[in-house]
């Protein structure tokens, strides 16, 4: 092709294509060629979102076991109660009357029971003396034994009667606020205990003193929470002020909502001032850990083996090298383990984070003395941007922030495509 000559359309046409892409990849990927980070220290935070609705512990709904009219109500909603006060009053004149007919019947048993003992005692006297049969001694006998279960009847219908009277004054059950009252004075009600309908629902209330948020955690956020973790509760009452509290335990069944797999978890929240209310929207923070001050790499640095023989070609090092390096250790003496920080803990518990839901086994190409090395290291917790490293690396270590895998195997397959698509016409 002469010199001075212009390019093909096609070719021309395929060159620019082909620089447009390299540009859009320059503003939106990480550099083809690797550069180098120093080590630094960094707080490490890793929790997961969720959002939920303020829930009552213990909820009851408080019924009457007498039937009539209410003829008192003493609270109202937002009171709050002790245990044993009262609530709510039913016309009690129909158990009165129930409660004096049945002392009546008492007193008239006892004296029944009287007179059949003193009958038996007459009796017992004659027949000793066989001025009466066998079968009228027995027939005293037999009434005395009457008269007694009448008393026992008649004793029972009292305290029968005595508790109905009683049940016609609603206490409260437990310590707690009022959360709902449907009822009136005036509204005529049915037993709860005889009523098959289980009776007319008087009050709701509650006990707020600890309340419980059911949070639906995303499903890939599901297996790094457990039980005890903290939680930071916020809700739009009270945006500047955040309330803390517990994963108390996780839903075992999953919940599927516009095709997102999510599970519950319930959260416990001290309330003692009482600000969190039945019902509000609730979001939820849980706490999965944190490392202060931990020795950090940007998570870019870390390499599993099978992407060990294309990163080593960017540093420098052939493969073979990277391998001795790893089986040997570097090379050098064996290090001493990385502070993991000045204060870290694990939020799920307590001490270092857990290995078995954070950290494994990887390894960093550093710049040490000028030379490139590969490194096994230790890692720990992970935000998903940087990495604690519990050991293999110095803080006087510079890593080599590498692309990814498949950006070099993007990039390998663009060039290719410009080689196919250019060098066969450039070449004749």
């Amino acid at each position: 092709m002469p010199s001075g000559s212009p390019l093909p359309t096609r070719i021309a046409g395929v060159l620019a294509i082909a620089l447009v892409a390299a540009g859009a990849c320059a503003d939106t990927a990480p550099p083809s060629h690797p550069r180098l980070a120093p080590m630094s220290t960094r707080d490490i935070v890793v929790s997961a979102s969720a959002a939920g609705v303020i829930e009552p512990i213990t909820l009851v709904e408080v019924k009457s076991k007498a039937s009539g009219e209410i003829v008192e109500v003493r609270v109202e909603e937002g009171d709050e109660v002790r245990p044993h006060e009262l609530l709510v009053r039913v016309d009690p004149r129909i158990p009165v009357n129930a409660v004096v007919q049945a002392e009546a019947d008492s007193v008239v048993s006892r004296a029944e029971l009287d007179n059949a003992e003193a009958q038996l005692e007459r009796a017992e006297t004659l027949h000793q003396t066989d001025a009466i049969t066998d079968l009228e001694y027995e027939a005293a006998k037999l009434a005395r034994a009457t008269a007694y279960a009448t008393l026992i009847r008649a004793r029972r219908a009292l305290e029968d009667a005595k508790i109905a009277y009683e049940d016609t004054e609603v206490r409260a059950p437990i310590a707690g606020t009022v959360l709902g009252r449907p009822v009136e004075v005036g509204t005529v009600i049915a037993s709860a205990s005889r009523d098959v309908s289980g009776g007319a629902v008087l009050l709701r209330m509650a006990s707020l003193d600890t309340v419980q948020v059911r949070a639906l955690v995303d499903e890939t956020d599901i297996g790094m929470i457990r039980p005890a973790m903290p939680v930071t509760i916020t809700v739009a009452a009270y945006p500047s002020r955040p309330f803390r509290g517990g994963v108390l335990r996780i839903g075992a069944e999953a919940v599927v909502e516009q095709n997102v797999t999510m599970f519950p978890v319930l959260v416990r929240i001290e309330n003692r001032a009482g600000l969190l209310r039945p019902g509000m929207n609730a979001e939820v923070e849980i706490h999965i850990g944190e490392v202060r001050d931990a020795l950090a790499v940007p998570n870019a640095a870390l390499r599993a083996p099978q992407d060990l023989a294309a990163a080593a070609a960017l540093v420098g090092l052939s493969p073979a090298d990277v391998r001795r390096q790893v089986a040997d250790g570097n090379e050098t003496p064996e290090r001493p383990r990385a502070a993991a920080g000045t204060a870290s803990r694990s939020l799920g518990g307590g001490g270092a984070p857990d290995r078995t839901l954070f950290g494994g086994e990887y390894v960093v190409f550093v710049r040490r003395n000028g030379a490139s090395h590969a490194v096994r290291v230790t890692t720990g917790l992970t935000d998903f941007a940087y990495t604690a490293v519990v050991s293999g690396l110095e803080r006087t270590d510079s890593v080599f922030i590498l692309p990814t895998a498949g950006l070099l195997d993007e990039q390998q397959r663009r060039d290719d495509w410009i080689r196919r698509r250019v060098g066969g016409p450039l070449g004749q």
